[in-house]
């Protein structure tokens, strides 16, 4: 392989799927710019004819997506295909969304037309992560194109087929040349992306380090647009649940440990009553012990595939030997279980009474913290820098109640899992978990900017108070 290409490889084995140079990004900004004019001019309908016309053949294609997703992952076959279907579905949601929130609204006013409508920023940058190559992406590019900005895709380097694919379907719906421009490259390009002078805004999905870098660059641009998508260090207390032991359980395993832990919106600290624990520990361990972890397209299927490398499974091995060394006891460790790739076998450490670096560590590893009442509870999970996710199981309504009124973040579920989240709902967190600009449903909401008008059909005499005599007079 030449020095100046890029590749990805399957997680699994190692196979080569992807290879090819990187982008130009100067190019692709300059492609952007040169077809925003015709992009922004056309009504929105034909922009939701053409976005409508992609989900089309999304449909067409979502077996194929859903392979290539399992094999560039390494995730799940069945999980790969809940994220193909997200992304179909995010179009009619985001055309919705459009017309709800950022759509046009006239009304007459003392003989005038008041309006507010809204313009799209201009050429827009987005990044995009490995861990939902596909509906993460598109849920910034999809509102983007609607209100009529034009792209430029830097998918991660670890997923760029993925990105290719999304592209692809774009053209075969018609979208015009150099409205979505793909740009393939390492986090070096993504820095040169985002410090482009001719971008008008950057949506970016990631972890928190790179978005603190990012608000920092951008506080230096404020007519820039920024929107942060970052992680979490999210909390999940079982509290109350009585006999519905295995119940609680399950919901703790689908809450920590889906996609291998590799969401934003996973549990990292499970909170419970100290009088409880044990029960509920006993019921977890049984569950993770029976955690079929193996390749996407196994028999029987897995639960849960490999972390997205070696990396990062070297990153959260030394997390877990760290966690150990400051005194946690280990309940289940995290392993390695086949040389030289990244499966993981989920860990579970208790780290009661510990003080720990407030950290999100991106794979499956849970921390388990023991206390003595419901006031310990929110006080423990609330003690993070970040805000995004939060579950309560059990209890009832009373203390749902409190819970939601007392937890700081942006998603929070009852007896449910934390990675819960509804597309025509905001999505966002407080913190260290994002910059107050929610996705899902509120993605209209920063994808385009709103104009106030007052306008009159005609020129018509307005009286000026306090006027004196005029010359000579």
């Amino acid at each position: 392989m030449s020095r100046f290409e890029l590749e990805s490889r399957d997680p699994c084995t190692g196979e080569v799927i992807w290879h090819g140079a990187p982008g130009d990004v100067g190019r692709a900004v300059a492609a952007a710019r040169t077809a925003l004019p015709g992009w922004a001019g056309r009504p929105f309908a034909e922009r939701a004819a053409i976005a409508t016309a992609y989900r089309d053949v999304l449909r067409e294609r979502a077996e194929d997506l859903a392979a290539l997703i399992a094999r560039e992952t390494g995730k799940p076959l069945w999980e790969a295909r809940t994220e193909a279907a997200a992304v179909i579905g995010k179009i009619d949601i985001s055309i919705a969304a459009y017309e709800a929130r950022t759509g046009t609204r006239e009304t007459p006013l003392d003989g005038m037309r008041q309006a507010v409508r809204h313009k799209p920023h201009g050429v827009l940058a987005v990044l995009g992560p490995y861990n939902l190559p596909a509906h993460l992406p598109n849920g910034h590019i999809v509102p983007a194109l609607l209100a009529g900005n034009a792209v430029v895709f830097k998918p991660s380097e670890l997923t760029p087929a993925c990105g290719v694919f999304l592209a692809d379907c774009w053209t075969a719906a018609g979208l015009p040349e150099g409205v979505l421009n793909l740009v393939h490259g390492t986090g070096e390009t993504g820095r040169q992306l985002a410090a482009h002078p001719d971008l008008d805004g950057l949506l970016f999905t990631g972890s928190a380090a790179t978005g603190q870098l990012l608000a920092r660059q951008f506080a230096e641009t404020p007519h820039k647009t920024l929107a942060l998508e970052l992680g979490g260090n999210n909390p999940l207390i079982a509290w109350d649940f009585g006999e519905a032991v295995e119940a609680a359980a399950e919901l703790v395993v689908q809450s920590a440990y889906i996609t291998a832990g590799q969401r934003c919106t996973c549990a990292r600290r499970l909170i419970v009553a100290d009088h409880a624990a044990d029960a509920l520990i006993a019921a977890l361990t049984g569950l993770i012990d029976r955690l079929i972890v193996d390749a996407p397209f196994a028999t029987p299927e897995p639960f849960m595939g490999p972390v997205i490398d070696n990396r990062a499974a070297d990153r959260l091995l030394d997390a877990a030997a760290r966690l150990e060394a400051r005194g946690g006891r280990t309940i289940r460790a995290l392993t390695r279980i086949v040389p030289e790739r990244p499966f993981l076998r989920p860990g579970l450490v208790d780290v009661t009474g510990l003080t720990l670096a407030d950290e999100e560590h991106f794979g499956p590893l849970l921390q388990v913290t023991r206390v003595p009442d419901f006031t310990a509870a929110i006080a423990a999970a609330n003690a993070t820098r970040f805000g995004l996710a939060a579950g309560l199981i059990g209890g009832d309504e009373a203390l749902y109640r409190r819970f939601w009124a007392e937890t700081r973040a942006g998603v929070v579920n009852w007896n449910r899992p934390t990675t819960g989240a509804a597309s025509n709902a905001p999505f966002g967190g407080a913190g260290l978990s994002g910059n107050n600009r929610p996705s899902a449903w509120y993605a209209a909401d920063y994808v385009a900017w709103p104009v106030a008008s007052l306008e009159a059909p005609s020129i018509e005499h307005s009286p000026i108070r306090g006027l004196g005599a005029g010359p000579g007079q």
